[in-house]
């Protein structure tokens, strides 16, 4: 394998608010496909910085009455502490505030000149006359100038009500936020930049299949490449928080112009304090080893590109990133992305986060609730390549935490490593029916499930090897074996296979837990550094004293994380978790059901991957049941003391898969395990002859 040299950004957080969840969903992603090409051995530098100019952070700081400066100082210091929260590790960390970012503004707005691609012309806009500045779309309301509406309250740009866009001047009555004053028409002259005189470079650069997801590729097609591009307005003028414009005194530089130029600002950093020349990662006739330069090609063409650029971006900011940002590393002649990656929107319980339902949690709120291990873990495993919302549900994040990392991953360790603490790991590998083997085999595959971004295909993958390794622990029991002191080797070598199994799963997850793969190099006094190490097993080393490697997600924590997050509120009545509402209920009077009842019940075979007591309940299991392929279940079944937990893995049963999921205390069960009897310990859980198969139908 080729080591790569690899940059990559995320979107620059502005500086005028603080990190919540729905930004994390992208920090985390990048972090995750950053510490994955690491782990491979590739040299790649994670870059990022504070977006910090423009009029929203120049009105706050008036407000707060102190300077710019002091405030973005802040901003960055929280945001840091927030990304540092999860586990997210900038190679640099800079601001767009900076005199290495002047420095890049400076050069590439002359190559723009140069190129004949700047247009200056008068623009009619909105001023405040209190705070003696002209208002962006956002800071001005009034009512809807359409006819048929004019609808109150509403922004400079659109309607909410009716949907119709316009100017802000055409607003009736228009107020500005910022003060309350009635705005003036006043006019000043802004300068644009021409892209549609690079119309051409641009199609061919996003439409040769290697830069952008395919539905991005044929949006940009259909919407703007199919028609002139308009100019882009890259200037405001005074007063602005941000940077003079050098050939046009009193006009600064839009946020939008300077904030990617940070990208190349945040290297720049980087490189200072590594020794190293910024130019042989942005200038791709200078990159290392190159030995003709890129110039002007178009398309997917860059010969002598050495570096590979990959941006990390939402979907609301994409006509920047794919159009306007190309157009000008383009003209001023620096390295393109080799790959824009575009990630959808965050939904909580299937809508917009709300700050009246809690559901608009900030980042640092959740890191006083939750491990930020449960949430890269969730959100890797929603994360496809295509530009699908992401939708953060509550429940799903409980039990999909608690079954997979805590009962499937942690728990081949807690489960295995208290009884290898004496001997170790045995001296040579056990014969293990080829499980090693077969995980190892998958590398591969996760591999490039990682590459293309489809984290949710890595984790289904790794969640299989998981419950291969499960089965064998349940299959060998070494607390069985432990209680005969004549089995003490047999003890150490199921120990040793079980550990190994455990350390290949966390290898392949460690880009997402990197918390965990740390613990348990601790634990098997071995780190882990590289991809390959999932191919070789560990033997004859020292075993460390088992210490707790994570938590269940308790239902109380989440409830604490939204009350905490709720702002303007009105009390909500509370939704009942008793698990004697679903599973312990009086029996009621039935009544007679035809036919077309009875068929609506679908019942299916279902194989009990894992089995354990739930500590605070007196009558319940939990079940994690398999209906083939990647379909599980979690399923919550009222038979506790009449059946051993190990008993029942690997176990067929019958269950009704399409009962309507159950919100209980202890989680959410996802369907119903059959079965008959009096009661009390007359309980016969029904079972399917081992010829069936998962989620074969019963008739």
């Amino acid at each position: 394998m080729t080591a790569r040299r690899i940059l990559v950004t995320s979107a620059l957080p502005y500086a005028n608010g603080h990190i919540h969840l729905g930004h994390l969903v992208e920090y985390i992603q990048t972090d995750i496909w950053v510490r994955f090409q690491k782990l491979r051995s590739h040299r790649c530098v994670y870059i990022c910085a504070d977006d910090t100019h423009g009029t929203a952070i120049m009105i706050r700081a008036r407000q707060e009455g102190r300077p710019e400066t002091e405030l973005i100082a802040d901003m960055r210091e929280a945001h840091l502490r927030d990304f540092t929260a999860f586990d997210i590790a900038f190679d640099n960390y800079g601001s767009t505030n900076s005199e290495s970012m002047r420095k890049f503004c400076h050069e590439i707005w002359a190559a723009l000149r140069n190129k004949g691609l700047i247009a200056e012309r008068d623009v009619t806009q909105l001023y405040d006359p209190e705070a003696q500045t002209f208002l962006a779309d956002r800071f001005v309301k009034g009512t809807c100038p359409n006819p048929d509406c004019h609808a109150a309250d509403q922004y400079g740009d659109n309607c909410e009500v009716c949907g119709r866009t316009y100017s802000p001047t055409e607003l009736i009555n228009p107020k500005s936020t910022l003060t309350g004053a009635t705005p003036e028409v006043r006019t000043a002259r802004h300068l644009f930049v021409q892209i549609e005189q690079l119309h051409q470079f641009l199609n061919d650069w996003t439409q040769c299949g290697e830069h952008l997801q395919d539905e991005v590729a044929n949006y940009l097609k259909g919407h703007f490449l199919s028609e002139p591009l308009r100019d882009w307005d890259v200037s405001r003028p005074a007063p602005y928080f941000g940077f003079e414009i050098p050939d046009s005194p009193g006009n600064y530089w839009y946020v939008w112009f300077d904030a990617p130029i940070g990208y190349i600002g945040s290297t720049a950093d980087w490189c200072e304090k590594h020794g190293e020349d910024v130019t042989t990662w942005w200038k791709p006739h200078l990159a290392a080893g190159c030995s003709q330069p890129a110039g002007n090609a178009p398309g997917c063409e860059q010969p002598g590109a050495q570096c590979e650029i990959h941006h990390f971006i939402g979907k609301d900011i994409t006509y920047f990133h794919t159009l306007f940002w190309p157009a000008m590393l383009h003209a001023a002649e620096f390295n393109l992305p080799h790959k824009v990656h575009i990630h959808g929107f965050l939904t909580v319980d299937g809508e917009k986060m709300s700050k009246r339902r809690g559901t608009f949690v900030m980042a640092s709120t959740y890191a006083k609730h939750l491990d930020a291990a449960y949430l890269r873990y969730y959100y890797a495993s929603k994360l496809g390549s295509r530009l699908d919302d992401l939708d953060l549900n509550l429940e799903e994040f409980i039990a999909k935490v608690n079954s997979d990392l805590v009962g499937k991953v942690v728990n081949l360790a807690s489960r295995t490593a208290k009884f290898a603490q004496g001997s170790g790991l045995s001296a040579s590998y056990p014969d293990d029916d080829g499980l090693f083997a077969q995980a190892a085999a998958a590398a591969d595959v996760i591999a490039t499930h990682y590459e293309n971004c489809d984290f949710a295909a890595a984790m289904r993958e790794i969640m299989v090897l998981a419950d291969r390794a499960n089965r064998y622990v349940e299959d060998h029991a070494p607390w069985t074996l432990k209680k005969d002191p004549a089995k003490a080797g047999e003890l150490q070598d199921v120990c040793t296979v079980s550990l190994n199994l455990f350390r290949q799963i966390v290898v392949y997850l460690s880009p997402v837990l990197p918390r965990l793969a740390e613990q348990v190099g601790q634990l098997l006094n071995c780190p882990i550094q590289h991809w390959n190490d999932a191919q070789t097993p560990l033997i004859g080393t020292a075993v460390a004293p088992f210490t707790h490697l994570m938590k269940r997600v308790e239902l109380a924590q989440v409830q604490a994380m939204t009350e905490e997050s709720k702002q303007d509120a009105a009390p909500v009545a509370e939704v009942a978790t008793d698990s004697a509402a679903y599973l312990e209920k009086e029996p009621l009077t039935a009544e007679n059901c035809t036919i077309d009842d009875f068929v609506k019940v679908d019942l299916r075979v279902a194989r009990v991957l894992e089995c354990e007591e739930v500590p605070e309940s007196n009558k319940l299991l939990r079940m994690t049941l398999s209906l083939g392929g990647d379909q599980k279940r979690n399923v919550f079944a009222g038979i506790k003391g009449v059946y051993k937990p190990e008993d029942l893995v690997g176990r067929l049963v019958i269950m009704c898969a399409n009962l309507a999921p159950r919100k209980m205390k202890f989680g959410l069960s996802e369907g119903m395990v059959l079965a008959a009897g009096a009661g009390g310990q007359e309980i016969f859980v029904l079972s399917a002859d081992s010829g069936a198969q998962p989620g074969m139908r019963v008739h």
